[in-house]
C-alpha cells in the first residue's frame, strides 16, 4: 500500500477501502485526525473525508471548554 500513499496518488478501488478500514480502527483507538495524516502521508482533509465516509462519529475538538457562569 505504500505506492498508493505517495504524495499526489489517487487512492482508489479496494486500496481505499483497506486504507478507509484501517484507518478507522485506529482513530476508534484513540488516534487524532492530524496523526492518521501524519504517518499516512495525506492531508487532514483527505483523512476526515475517508473516515466521514466510512461511518466514523468523530470526536469533537479538545482543549479546554468554557464555563457558563
Amino acid at each position: 500500500m505504500a505506492e498508493t500513499l505517495r504524495k499526489g496518488t489517487r487512492v482508489t478501488g479496494s486500496d481505499r477501502s483497506d486504507l478507509a478500514t484501517e484507518l478507522k480502527r485506529r482513530y476508534e483507538s484513540g488516534e487524532s485526525i492530524r496523526s492518521l495524516a501524519a504517518s499516512t502521508g495525506r492531508s487532514y482533509g483527505f483523512v476526515h473525508r475517508l473516515l466521514s465516509e466510512s461511518g466514523v462519529s468523530l470526536r469533537g475538538r479538545g482543549g479546554a471548554t468554557r464555563r457558563s457562569r
